[in-house]
Parts: C-alpha cells; structure tokens; sequence
C-alpha cells in the first residue's frame, strides 16, 4: 500500500512527563514572529503587535507551545530593532505597552507562553545614556568601551577589531576617541564591568516578567564581557572565525556570571520563566556551558543549521550535541532557520527538491530529543526571496560601504589632524568626522548620500511606504546554487548571522565594499525577512491592509495559509500533523521520556548508505537523502511521511529525499 502524507489519528493524551511537571522547556516547540513580517493591523505595511495578536489563533491550531518575538522596542531601526533606545517602552511603529500586555494576555488564553528579545551586549546610539556619552556628560562614557586610538595623534582605531557587519569595530567620535561595536556603529557595545550596565538589566528584566512574559531569548548571550586589555587578533576576515575558534570578543568565561544572576532572577518568579542563548561557542562543549544547571534553559544549536545535507554529518551532529548538554542535564535545541539566515528550502537546493528536503528535514528535527525552534513561514515551505530591490533593502551590513556623518556634540573640539583609519573617512576642515556602515535607512532614502544631523532624542516612526510590485528569486541555477555546495544544501547566503561559516565580502554593486575591506556578513538577510502570505491572489496576500514593507513574490498566493490549509499533502498540513502527533507519541519531545539506558531514549539502528534509522520508544525515524528511493526492511506501522512511501508491512520503500515516522 501506498501511504500518504497525512497523520494517522492517534488520541492518546499528550503523555510528555516534563510538561505535567513545569519543564515545558525541555521538549517545547516555539514559533520565531518576525514582527515586522508577521501581520500588519493599521495599513502601514509593517507587522506590529496588533497583528501577531490577531493571528496567534493560527499558532494555536499549528501546534506550537510558546512564541519568541523579535524586538519592538523603542529603536531608530537601523538593525531591524536590535538597537534599542527604550528597553521599557514599545516602539510606536509596533504599538504601545498596551498592545504587548494584551497580546501577552492572549496568548496565555490560547495556551501559548511568550518569549522576548532583550538585547545586552548593545544599545542604539539614540539610547540615553549614548547620547550623554558623546555629549560629555561626566561618567557616561564608562558604561561602553571608549578608548583613545593608536599612533601618536589618535588617529589608528585601538585595536584591529572587525564589525560582523564588516569594517572596523570602532567609530572615532568628535573628540578624538573611539568606542567598540561589534555590530553596526548605530549599536556601541555595552560595558558589563560597569555595576550601572548590571542593575539596569535586572531591572528591565523584571519589568517584562512583571508584564507576563515567560522568558527571554538573549540576543548576542556569549558578547557581553571581553578580554582583558582588548587585544588584537592579528588577522581579518574575523566573521568567519566566529564560532570557530576562540576570540577575545566573543565567548570569554565572564559571560557566565552575568547568566547565573539572571537565573537567579529568573527562578525567583513563578511559572518556569525561562532564558534561550543565543551563543556562539567554538565547540559543542562550550556552548553546553551555557546550559549548566545554574545558567540559562536553552542555547540555540546552529550547528544543526549549518549541517549539510548529509547523513554522516548529520549524525555526527546531532551526537555530538546531545551528548554535550546531556552531560549538563540540559535539552538540546535544534533549528532549521531564523532571521538571519537563508531559509532552508533555498539552502536545501531550491525548488521541488529543495522543498522535499526542507519538509524531510523539519520532520527530523522535530522527532529528535530536546526542544525545537520553527521560524515563521518556514510551515508554508516559503523559500528565500533572493531578488530583492536594493532600494528595499535595510539590513544594515547591505550598504556597509556608505559613509555617514556623526554629529558632533555641542561645544565639543575637533579632533586632530592625521591620516584616516580603514574604513574612515578623514574629515574637511570644520566638519565632524565619518564613519563605516552608514547610509542605512529605512528604504531608498538610505542611498541619498550623507544623512543630516540626528536628533539627540528617540523619535516616533514615519510608517515605511510600502515597495510596489514583486518579483521572484531566480531558480536554484541562477543564483549560483550548482554542484557541491547545491548538493550539500549550501547556497550563496547560506550561512548563518554571526556563525562561523558567515559569507564575506559577498555581494556587487556601488552600495557595497569588495573583500577585504567588508569581510563581514553577506547583508542578504532581507530575503528571509518578507512578510508571510495569510490569504488571497496578489501580494499583500492578507499580511495588511495595504502593502508590505518588502515586496513579496507572486508564486506566493499558492502558498498562503488559506491556500494549504486543508490540504494533506501540504506543508502546513504536514507540520500541523507532525506537531499533533509529537505531542501524542509518548516516545517523542523530552529526552529519557521512556524506558531506555540512553539519556536521550534515542537509538542508531544500521541502515543502508544514505539513510538514517534511530528508534527512540515506541518510535522510529528513516530519513533517507538519497535523490532516488531506497527499500528497507518496514520498522513498523508508517504514521507520517513528507512524500508517499510504499509498504507491505513488511518491506518500505523511501522515497527520495524524505523522512517517515513509524510506530511500533
């Protein structure tokens, strides 16, 4: 017989012990909202509050337990919202405190907990306390990393620190000194040394805690504390280091403390609240340092992200991450996408059988132990929109290349003269200096040339003119997606934001550097962020009343919710399914959930090359990559596959580039 992608109906309870005991996190799935890109209530063409709110019934009917949002905090936006101005307030071009407590609200009516960014390893340069850094308010610059720059006027940055976005990390200021970012310059790194930077953190914390939410996702959680004296590196290209090998400004044990106080705070209130790592780590061993029983609840295992479509390696990963957080007694996470990646049905290839690929992958994910991580849309099978106009464009490391001016505080003097530092423009007589990764705004404006000076205040938001028209991405080919790293599953962006295979000097035209000088991210990740289809023929596709602030594809109206919903060989359907019965299978979500002297209750059983086959209790998992079917003894009763598999019950035959779920 021939079994169909659909889900077998099992209605046993949902049997997870962690759940029934508090530990919801140990085996949660939780949904990533782009708020941006999720839903837009007022017509402005950008997601907000109001929006996720209206479609978290969607989430519900889904399956998933808790939702993670992106910043929407008071923010000039110039990374996306992770440069915050107001940790204590909404961004009014998201809605206000009220909109976030009813959303928090509604959520928890639906059964669904609700995670938020905070963001501690930077504020916006339009944060209080930066702006009284540069106008010389006393003290204020000891909270971030100013120093005096090298050479005997000042003139050389302190040190050869590279932007993840590419450029230096350091911008010179009015004065003549210089402060750190490790992202943009609209982003200068906090000083974790300072008790003011600590206290105020806790306290921001406890603010959203006392609103509702169920935890944090910690933006840059290996960041915040860096070695000793700021020493060199010694080479460039350092985004491509970055969880790879060790690195002065990255991963240093001090980071520790700082995530043991706040699970202390976090514990300190009812509920399971909860905090998620976003680290990268030189090895699985480290990063599992983050996940000790003192520290945070979860990291975030990018590894799996950046596994190829293989099976060895995707053996040897996901051994190597469980062994490495069981031996903390933590869960592993596993993820497919986010924000700052490629989405997997492009890395996977593109087109049918990036798409066959991408389902098979997610069906995996979701049967392995631990905790997993779903980013929005990825439930539709939307791929990367790779053709982007560049007027429509805002990541940041985009236009990493352009030169801003930086306003000069009152009164304050002019610095030196000398040569201009890399990536630094030497200043005019009478005129403040300038500096990398400028020019970024929000739409075609950010091509205008150098911006005016900005206000010394937050400001509300003018609502972003929607982008007319829409196109689609080029097919696999086009987009440079042949041969080995096509096979592998590794397209031109397919690197993880931060991650230690990060593109770098990738990108052409007037707007962008050429390596070495911008070795940094690709500045592509615009195309994960377009909004998602709900409904309808033609773009917006139900995302608003308007348009959307990044164009979407035509192709998408046939992958809308509406469009999928009720479809059983849909991707929608498929996750929906395998959502339902992740919580109906005993054998499926925590670790050690069922007798079995493996802590993960999972086990390798031989298989044919090209296959995986683990049980885990009562379950077992084929996953088979091979681009034509393989036949292998049945491991028992077919309940969900993402193609049709073949079976007498007593033989199967896969499907090429698929993955089937058994129960026995």
């Amino acid at each position: 017989m021939t079994h169909e992608s659909t889900a077998v109906g099992l209605a046993s309870a949902y049997s997870n012990a962690t759940t029934a005991s508090g530990d919801w996190w140990r085996d949660a799935v939780i949904y990533q909202v782009y708020v941006r890109s999720f839903a837009d209530s007022d017509g402005d063409g950008i997601g907000d509050l109001r929006g996720v709110r209206s479609r978290l019934p969607h989430l519900a009917r889904l399956g998933v337990d808790a939702v993670w949002l992106t910043p929407f905090y008071v923010s000039p936006q110039a990374d996306g919202g992770y440069d915050v101005a107001d940790y204590r307030a909404v961004d009014p071009l998201f809605g206000d405190l009220a909109d976030a407590d009813e959303l928090v609200r509604a959520a928890h009516e639906l059964g669904l907990r609700v995670i938020v960014d905070v963001v501690p390893n930077h504020t916006s340069e339009q944060h209080p306390w930066f702006r009284a850094a540069l106008a010389g308010e006393p003290g204020a610059r000891e909270r971030y990393l100013f120093r005096r720059g090298r050479g005997a006027d000042g003139s050389l940055p302190p040190n050869d620190w590279e932007s993840i976005f590419g450029g230096p990390a350091w911008t010179r200021v009015a004065d003549g000194e210089w402060y750190l970012h490790l992202f943009a310059p609209e982003q200068p790194d906090l000083d974790w040394t300072h008790p003011e930077v600590t206290a105020e953190f806790d306290s921001v914390l406890r603010f959203w805690l006392d609103l509702g939410v169920d935890g944090f996702r910690i933006d840059v959680a290996h960041g915040m504390v860096k070695a000793d004296g700021l020493p060199d590196i010694g080479r460039g290209a350092q985004a491509t280091l970055i969880g790879a090998e060790p690195l002065p400004f990255f991963d240093q044990d001090g980071v520790h403390e700082i995530h043991r106080s706040w699970r202390r705070l976090l514990d300190s209130y009812e509920g399971a609240r909860i905090g998620v790592a976003e680290a990268w780590a030189p090895s699985s061993e480290r990063l599992a340092l983050y996940v000790r029983p003192d520290e945070l609840h979860q990291a975030f295992n990018f590894r799996f992200l950046n596994c190829p479509w293989d099976p060895a390696a995707m053996r040897t990963v996901i051994d190597e991450s469980l062994s490495a957080t069981t031996a903390v007694g933590a869960p592993t996470t596993w993820v497919l996408s986010n924000h700052d990646v490629v989405r997997h049905v492009t890395r996977y290839g593109g087109g049918p059988r990036g798409l066959a690929r991408a389902r098979a992958a997610a069906m995996l994910m979701l049967s392995l132990p631990g905790s997993a991580y779903l980013y929005q849309g990825e439930e539709l099978g939307l791929p990367e929109v790779s053709d982007l106009p560049p007027a429509s464009r805002q990541d940041p490391a985009f236009r990493r290349g352009r030169r801003q001016q930086i306003p000069a505080p009152a009164g304050a003097p002019a610095p030196g003269p000398g040569p201009a530092a890399p990536g630094i423009i030497a200043p005019r007589p009478g005129e403040p200096p300038t500096r990398p990764g400028a020019g970024i705004g929000n739409g075609p404006e950010a091509d205008a040339g150098p911006a005016p000076e900005q206000p010394l205040a937050p400001q509300a938001h003018a609502p972003t003119q929607p982008q007319a028209g829409a196109s689609t991405g080029p097919a696999p080919e086009a987009q440079g997606q042949t041969g080995p790293e096509a096979e592998a599953g590794i397209g031109p962006q397919a690197r993880a934001c931060c991650g230690p295979e990060a593109e770098t000097g990738a990108g052409a035209g007037p707007d962008l550097l050429t390596a070495p000088e911008a070795e940094g991210q690709d500045g592509l990740r615009d195309g994960c962020r377009v909004p998602i289809p709900w409904a309808g023929a033609e773009p917006p596709y139900g995302f608003g009343p308007a348009g959307s602030w990044l164009p979407q594809p035509p192709e998408w109206a046939g992958l809308s919710v509406a469009a999928q919903t009720g479809d059983p060989h849909s991707t929608l359907e498929l996750y929906r399914a395998a959502l339902e019965l992740r919580r109906a299978m005993p054998g499926l979500g925590a670790p050690g959930a069922g007798p079995s002297p493996d802590p993960s209750g999972m086990r390798w059983l031989p298989s044919p090359d090209g296959v995986l086959l683990f049980t885990r209790p009562g379950f077992a998992c084929t996953l088979n990559t091979r681009p034509e079917p393989v036949e292998l003894p049945a491991p028992g009763r077919p309940v969900l596959s993402s193609a049709p598999v073949e079976t007498d019950g007593h033989t199967v035959r896969l499907p090429p580039d698929s993955c089937t779920w058994w129960a026995f």
